[in-house]
């Protein structure tokens, strides 16, 4: 089985503050499991759900030819 984030791991890997992942399970915006009053993350499932957030970034010459 799959170790569970706590919310402090969840915001260390993700280099966000831990209420910023209080507001996305608040929210609904990430996916998440309660546990009583526990709230744990799979790794796996935080993966797929950034990469489907992932933006597309172009390079862009600003500069006249």
């Amino acid at each position: 089985m799959e170790r569970l984030l706590n919310i402090k791991e969840l915001s260390q890997l993700l280099s966000v503050k831990q209420s910023t992942i209080y507001d996305w399970v608040h929210q609904g915006l990430i996916p998440y499991y309660k546990l009583n009053k526990l709230v744990r993350f799979r790794e796996s499932e935080i993966n797929e759900w950034l990469k489907k957030r992932r933006s597309q970034h172009y390079k862009i010459n600003l500069t006249p030819e």
